[in-house]
């Protein structure tokens, strides 16, 4: 399975965090970064957004049907961001398109075996796989891609 973390783009600041939406300077970001996406999506690709506006004007740069899940929003825990992914189980590949600090406590618990305060930059898509050897469970980070790198 293919796990695809990608924090929602820049956004505007204000007082309801649900419905803080994207500044010019995001809505660029999500443009090159879901053009890179769909350029190398892997197969079988599920989209999960959260209910904030900024994360679902960044999936919509995807061009792509999404799917979005209350669960996943900005108060998040890992655990509910592995059940909404179906990590590592499910066929296919999911993306899911959320917020800090939960998309950094996740990769930190999938790749060093604990949830620490990783800190993924606004724009940026980290690319998780799972993988079997010698019997044992592994998780591979594929990709880092900083959105400014793109650029």
């Amino acid at each position: 399975m293919d796990l695809l973390l990608w924090r929602h783009a820049e956004a505007e600041e204000g007082e309801d965090d649900l419905k803080r939406a994207l500044t010019e300077r995001g809505e660029k970001q999500a443009r090159v970064m879901g053009d890179w996406i769909r350029r190398h999506q892997p197969k079988d690709l599920r989209i999960i957004v959260s209910p904030a506006v900024r994360t679902r004007q960044t999936a919509e740069a995807l061009k792509l049907p999404f799917e979005t899940i209350r669960k996943i929003g900005p108060e998040a825990c890992v655990s509910e961001l592995i059940a909404a992914s179906g990590w590592p189980h499910a066929k296919g590949s999911v993306l899911i398109v959320g917020h800090q600090p939960s998309l950094g406590r996740l990769a930190s618990l999938l790749l060093a075996g604990q949830e620490s305060e990783w800190s993924i930059k606004k724009g940026a898509l980290w690319w998780l796989s799972n993988r079997v050897r010698r019997n044992e469970t592994q998780t591979v980070l594929r990709a880092m891609i900083p959105v400014e790198l793109l650029d």
